[in-house]
């Protein structure tokens, strides 16, 4: 029997399929109850070169889920000598989720794993018990319900990452005016063939302004 678990979901994390790459993006406040713990945390994590991934929840908990993840797809690239795909990442953090939801203590978190391989950009969405979902645009977190009314109403499939960027800042900066869990800044994350690269303020800043 699978017992009820509290999940905090204080946070907003958007990831979305571009023509050409994954787009990630998180805002940066942690909170406890009511309590800001951080105005800086990280929430977006680079696996590897074509892989990252972003968390909500319980803060120890994910970033445990994370190093795990990275010495699995580590050894995987030394053993098969090509990079692990994005959806055998997802699964395997699956895997990690369902094991804790049998043992009765599903974890507390929620996580988008994204990337870009040999069949090209995929995001998926895992939730506390270990399921596992692709999609073309995820929002997780309390901020999500607000970031969802952006990106239903402006996201395209078929558009560049370099047109999807103020998309997603725009719905990450909706969350965080009107969510009390979310806030203080944010950061962007975009996989391509070229590989993982995190935005710079500058470029945060413009995209905010425009």
């Amino acid at each position: 029997m699978v017992k009820e678990v509290e999940v905090f979901k204080g946070t907003t994390t958007v990831g979305v399929v571009c023509k050409d790459g994954v787009i990630l993006g998180t805002d940066t406040r942690a909170t406890a109850g009511n309590y800001v713990a951080s105005k800086h945390a990280k929430k977006v994590y680079q696996i590897t070169d074509n892989l990252a991934m972003t968390i909500a929840g319980g803060v120890a908990v994910a970033q445990k889920v994370v190093e795990i993840l990275k010495v699995n797809t580590r050894l995987y690239e030394l053993e098969k000598g090509r990079r692990m795909p994005v959806k055998s990442a997802a699964t395997l953090v699956s895997g990690m989720l369902f094991q804790n939801r049998e043992a009765g203590a599903p974890l507390p978190m929620q996580a988008i794993v994204g990337g870009f391989d040999e069949t090209g950009p995929h995001i998926f969405n895992l939730d506390p018990f270990g399921s596992l979902l692709e999609d073309k645009m995820i929002s997780t977190g309390s901020g999500s319900p607000f970031a969802y009314g952006v990106l239903e109403a402006m996201y395209k499939e078929d558009k560049p990452v370099k047109e999807m960027l103020p998309v997603v800042v725009k719905a990450i900066d909706s969350a965080m005016k009107r969510d009390t869990y979310s806030g203080d800044s944010f950061d962007v994350a975009v996989i391509d063939k070229k590989g993982y690269r995190e935005l710079t303020p500058p470029e945060k800043e413009a995209l905010l302004k425009a």
